[in-house]
This record gives C-alpha cells, structure tokens and sequence, in this order.
C-alpha cells in the first residue's frame, strides 16, 4: 500500500501494501471472485526453510530522496523473532515484522506503519497498518479464508524479496496473491531484472535486480524495481513512475551464507571419573563423610550393633545353604506389618518375605 500522498510524492512500500485509506467508511464484506495463486508460487513458499530465513532477521534504514536529490524522509524495515497470541490465548512463536516510514511532502507530515506476524511459511497470522497525511482514515476488508493459500501480505512481500535475493533466484512464472492499492484481491509477479552495479558511499556493489508487479483488475498494473544485496539487505527502491526513490547512504555489513552452520553433534565419550581428579577426590571426601556417620550412629544405638552381632553369631552357628532366606526368617519377627504366628501348625509353609500385594482386610 503506498503512502496517500500528492502526486509528486515517494510511496515507501510496494504497491501490495493494502487497502487505500478512506473517509471513514464503514466495513463491508465484498463479493471477491474466485483468485488462485498458481502450483509455482505455493511451491515456493512450501520449501521456505527456517534456517534460511534466520539469516534474514535483521532491520535496515534507507533514505527517501527526490528525483533531485532532496532528502524527503526515512523508511526502516526491521525483522525480528517475535511471539503471538491468538483468539485463544495460545502463543506461538512467529516472525515479526515491523516497518515505519515518515517524510515531509510539500511541508505536510505524511507516513505509514507496518507491524504483520508471520508463521515460518510466510503465512499472515495478523497485520496492522496505518498511513497518514495529517489525520489517521482507515478501512477494513474481508477475505474468505480460503484465498489466503499463496497470498502474500504487506510484510511476508518485505521478507519474501530477502530470500530471492538470498538465493539469488525468482521463481519462475510463479503467480501469487496479493492486494492492489484499492485492497482488492489480485495476482502479484515477480521477475528477476539481472545483476547491476551500484554506488552507495563510497563503494562500488553488486545488486540483484527484483521487480514485482501488481495486477490490479481495476486500473493498470503497478510495478516497483528492489535492489537488493546478497545477503538481502534493500540498497535501492523505485516505484515504476514515481519520481524519486529510497536508498541506503551507508554500507551494511553483509552476512555470508558460510554462517549457516548445522547444529554441532557432540560424541557421547564414557566417563572413567577414577581418572578424574576432581570427581575421584570428590568420591574420596564422600566416601570418608559417610564412613564417620556410620560410625557416629552405631554408638548411638548399641543395641544395633549388637542385632546384628546375634544375626552373624546365628548365621555361623546354623550355616544355611540359602542365606537371604534364612535372614527374612530371622528378622521375620520384628517387621511391623508381621502376621501373628498361629495357634496349630500347618504343612504349608508361609513365606518369610512380605508379599507384595497390599493387605486385605480380615472379616
């Protein structure tokens, strides 16, 4: 959606930037044909990996001049991760994208502002977008959320030209989605214009040449001319017959796509800590701790010390081939939840070891 200025003004965002504000209309759902992005724009976006777009997140400031030069406002475009919130209360995490622009036209304050959420695919969570000339209008439109598939918003289009430039590629004959200056359902393209030599500061780059059209059913087509860096940084931007243009004066540090790097995978290595000087002398300290504690509770509780001094006397005395069980059976009798012993004998022998089971209660 450009910014509504005179005619003689810099629009700072492409033309697919939404609906164009009004005298305070009221909302109406329109009767919309029937628009399909075609199976080249929707692959496009379906192979958008998360770890290229990662590479993108970063903002930038470019200077809005007159086809004379005059400085006439700034734009700033940032990319940040970001987290939302829907009807539900649910948060995600999404990609936030916020853009601001305001310049002096003809001495009247004009501007607009950007702030769209995104999914990883590009896809519109929610958007908020407001333009002005000295007073705010605004209008709503509603689309079926069908049309939505291969739409690209105001904000997936400012991150959608940083992959191509990424990349280096445009899809071709790819046929997206978009809203025309009237914030009409319609067809957007884009097309690669080739490499291009550019002066910015004092330094000569290589830009990747992106123009995107607008195909709007209610007027002629609107196109806009994106000079974008490897890295996808914007160093220059033209709106096909607009006088002016936006442009960075200082040079980016560019990113190299090397920076890329897959997650590290760290090989599981055993641990001998007898080896290790600090967890053997740690082993060392606990080891003593705990043999003083022992110690200190024996002569505490004598009568411990002597339980278990009977047991060993027992133990030696009787020799039995099945120790375990000759202990359960010995220390049978002072377990809480031990069954009183019956009166007459039986040939069935209870188990000395407490059954697993929880008890039952006895009628």
């Amino acid at each position: 959606m450009p910014v509504l200025l005179p005619k003689n003004a810099i629009s700072a965002f492409p033309l697919s930037l939404g609906p164009r504000a009004k005298d305070h209309q009221p909302s109406t759902r329109e009767s919309l044909p029937t628009l399909e992005a075609n199976a080249e724009a929707i692959h496009f976006l379906n192979n958008l990996q998360q770890e290229e777009l990662q590479m993108l997140l970063f903002s930038e400031t470019l200077a809005m001049v007159s086809d004379t030069g005059e400085p006439q406002g700034e734009l700033t475009i940032e990319v940040q991760r970001g987290n939302y919130k829907d009807e539900f209360g649910v948060m995600s995490h999404c990609l936030l994208v916020h853009a601001f622009s305001q310049g002096f036209v003809d001495k009247m304050l004009c501007g607009i502002s950007l702030l769209g959420y995104l999914s990883w695919d590009l896809h519109i969570m929610e958007q908020h977008t407001q333009e002005f000339i000295k007073e705010v209008k605004t209008e709503v439109t509603f689309f079926p959320w069908s049309s939505t598939v291969g739409f690209v918003s105001e904000a997936a289009n400012l991150l959608l030209l940083r992959v191509m430039a990424w990349r280096q590629l445009v899809p071709s004959n790819a046929r997206f989605l978009a809203l025309d200056t009237e914030g009409k359902l319609c067809y957007s393209t884009y097309q690669a214009l080739g490499i291009q030599t550019i002066q910015v500061g004092h330094q000569e780059v290589d830009v990747f040449i992106v123009e995107q059209t607008v195909h709007s059913d209610e007027g002629i087509p609107g196109s806009c001319q994106f000079y974008l860096l490897s890295d996808g940084h914007l160093a220059k931007r033209i709106q096909v017959g607009s006088p002016g243009c936006c442009m960075i004066t200082k040079m980016p540090i560019l990113r190299d796509k090397d920076e890329i790097e897959p997650a590290p995978v760290f090989e599981k290595k055993p641990l001998v800590w007898e080896e290790d000087m600090e967890l053997y002398s740690r082993f060392l300290g606990r080891k003593e701790e705990l043999r003083v504690s022992h110690h200190s509770y024996l002569r505490q509780h004598p009568e411990a010390q002597a339980l278990i001094s009977d047991f060993l006397l027992f133990l030696l005395l009787r020799r039995p081939a099945d120790v375990v069980t000759f202990a359960a059976e010995y220390f049978g009798p002072f377990a809480k939840r031990n069954p009183p012993t019956p009166a007459l004998r039986s040939s069935n022998r209870p188990s000395p070891f407490r059954s697993l089971d929880p008890e039952r209660p006895t009628d």
